[in-house]
C-alpha cells in the first residue's frame, strides 16, 4: 500500500500547489478525467471563447442602428469550435505531460482513475480499464475535486439524448433549436452562445425570473430583455421529457396549464453539485453541508486534521478566481503550518458572460433587506454617460448599495457592456475600505469612457 506525504485528488487549481518547496516530499495526485479541472476543459475558458464569438456573430443584427448595414451570412460552427479546442486540449495535454513525464516531477506520482476513501485517510483509486484498484493513504491531503452538472429527476429523461455544459460545446453540428432547462447563469450564456449562432433557442424555468440569484432589479431587467431573444418560458414544472423523431419533447405544467416544447437538442443547465459523493469523504470522516460542498475552516482545513479542501468541492461561490485563492491559502498553510493564513471571501465578485452582460459584488438589495441593513441605493444608466450614447444603450445600469452614515460600499450590480471589466474599481473600493465620495472625487475619471457609469452611481448615492 503506497504512502505518500501528501495526495491531490483534482488537477484544476490543486495541480497549481506544487512548485519547487515540494521538492522534498513523496506526492501523489489522483485525477479522474481529463487535465486542468472545469475552468480549462468545459468551463470559464472555453465558454468565454464561444461567448466573444457569439459577440461577433449578434453584431450585423444591431448595426444598422448605428448607420451600418451589415449581414450575417452564416457560421462555421466546426471552426468555431475547433479554434476553441485546438488551443485548450493541447494545454491540457500538456499539463498532464509534465506532471507524468518532466524531470521536475520525479517526487510526483500521478494516478489517472477514480478516488473514493474508503477509511481514515486511506483512498482507493479505480482504473476505467479494469485494472485493479490501489489504495493509497497519505499524512496530508488536498481535496480539489470539483464538481459535475446537476441531472434533475424528470420522468423520461433516461430515454433522451441530452447534453450538458461538459459535452454542448464539443457537438459535431449546430442543431436548428434547443431547449435549455434551467435559468441560472450557465442557461443565459449557452442561449447567447447558440442563439446568437442562429439556433432557435427555448429556455425552460421553474422560477418566474432568470438569474434569480442577482440583485431584484438586474434579474427583472435580463428576464425582460432575454424574453425579447429567445422563447422563455417561466413558472413551469418538467413533467416529462420523451424522444421524438427529430429531437426532443418536454411536456410541461405552467400557469396556463399543460404545454410542450420540442427541439433538436435539449440542454441541461439546471447547477452543478460537489464531487463529494463520489470521493465518499464520509469515510474518511469529513463532513459536508446538505449541498455536499466539504465543510471547511477559514484556513481550509476540514474536520479532519491533515486534510483540506478547495474550490467547487468545498465553496459555495463554484469560481475559478476563488478556488485559485484558496489554493494559495491551501499552500502556504501546507509548507507554514505554524503561521497558517486565512482565505479571504468578504468581496467575491462575479460576472455572467451572456448579453448583456453581468457582474456583481456584495449584497443584493433582498438581501440586505432580509438582513435588516442600513442601505442606500443609486442607479446610473449607461445611457446617461457618454459612452452609452456611443453605444446606443438603452437597457444597461448599474446600481450600488453602501451604508449611508460611512459611504462604505455594500454591493454594486452591473448590467451592460463589459459589466465584468467595468464593475473592477468598486470591487477594489470594497475591498480596501475606500468610501464612496472618497472614491468618486479623489481620482480623475477619464472621460468619456465606460467606468464614468460608475463615478456617476457614487455620485448619486443620497449619503448622510
Amino acid at each position: 500500500m503506497p504512502h505518500y506525504d501528501l495526495l491531490i485528488v483534482g488537477t484544476g487549481s490543486g495541480n497549481s500547489i506544487l512548485d519547487p518547496r515540494f521538492a522534498d516530499k513523496k506526492i501523489a495526485i489522483v485525477e479522474k478525467g481529463t487535465f486542468g479541472g472545469t475552468c480549462l476543459n468545459v468551463g470559464c475558458i472555453p465558454t468565454k471563447m464561444f461567448v466573444h464569438t457569439a459577440h461577433v456573430a449578434a453584431t450585423p443584427a444591431s448595426s444598422s442602428k448605428f448607420g451600418v448595414d451589415e449581414e450575417l451570412t452564416g457560421v462555421r460552427w466546426r471552426d468555431i469550435r475547433d479554434r476553441i479546442f485546438n488551443r485548450i486540449d493541447p494545454i491540457a495535454a500538456g499539463g498532464r505531460e509534465y506532471r507524468v513525464e518532466h524531470d521536475d516531477n520525479k517526487n510526483v506520482t500521478v494516478y489517472e482513475g477514480v478516488g473514493r476513501f474508503t477509511g481514515r485517510k486511506e483512498l482507493s483509486v479505480s482504473y476505467p480499464d479494469g485494472r485493479p484498484a490501489e489504495t493509497l493513504t497519505a499524512d496530508k491531503f488536498v481535496l480539489a475535486a470539483g464538481g459535475r452538472a446537476v441531472i434533475p429527476d424528470v420522468p423520461g429523461l433516461d430515454d433522451v439524448d441530452y447534453h450538458t455544459s461538459d459535452t454542448v460545446m464539443r457537438l459535431d453540428e449546430l442543431p436548428a433549436s434547443m431547449v435549455i432547462l434551467g435559468g441560472g447563469y450557465i442557461a443565459a450564456e449557452f442561449a447567447h452562445v447558440f442563439a446568437s449562432f442562429g439556433v432557435a433557442v427555448t429556455v425552460v424555468n421553474r422560477s418566474g425570473a432568470l438569474l434569480r440569484s442577482e440583485d431584484e432589479d438586474v434579474s427583472k431587467r435580463f428576464t425582460e430583455l432575454a424574453a425579447e431573444t429567445f422563447d422563455v418560458r417561466l413558472n413551469r414544472k418538467t413533467v416529462r421529457a420523451r424522444k421524438t423523431a427529430t429531437g426532443v419533447a418536454l411536456d410541461l405544467e405552467g400557469p396556463k396549464g399543460a404545454e410542450t416544447v420540442e427541439a433538436g437538442l435539449l440542454l441541461i443547465a439546471t447547477g452543478r453539485t460537489p464531487n463529494s459523493d463520489i470521493l465518499d469523504v464520509a469515510a474518511t470522516g469529513v463532513t459536508t453541508r446538505d449541498s455536499g460542498h466539504v465543510v471547511v475552516d477559514e484556513y481550509q482545513q476540514t474536520v479532519v486534521e491533515g486534510i483540506y479542501a478547495l474550490g467547487d468541492l468545498s465553496s459555495t461561490y463554484e469560481l475559478k478566481h476563488v478556488a485559485n485563492q484558496e489554493e494559495r491559502v491551501v499552500q502556504h498553510n501546507l509548507l507554514n503550518p505554524d503561521s497558517p493564513v486565512k482565505s479571504d471571501h468578504r468581496f467575491v465578485p462575479h460576472a455572467v458572460f451572456t448579453s448583456p452582460q453581468v457582474a456583481a459584488v456584495g449584497l443584493t438589495e433582498q438581501a440586505a433587506r432580509e438582513q435588516g441593513i442600513s442601505y442606500v441605493t443609486s442607479h446610473q444608466d449607461y445611457a446617461g454617460i457618454a459612452y452609452g450614447w456611443a453605444m446606443e444603450d438603452t437597457t444597461g445600469f448599474a446600481k450600488l448599495l453602501a451604508d449611508p452614515a460611512t459611504g462604505r460600499l455594500l454591493g454594486a450590480h452591473i448590467i451592460g457592456p463589459q459589466a465584468s471589466s467595468v464593475i473592477q474599481p468598486l470591487i477594489q473600493a470594497m475591498s480596501f475600505g475606500l468610501d464612496a465620495r472618497s472614491m468618486a472625487r479623489g481620482q480623475y475619471w477619464i472621460h468619456p469612457a465606460m467606468p464614468e457609469l460608475v463615478e456617476n452611481a457614487l455620485l448619486n448615492l443620497p449619503l448622510d
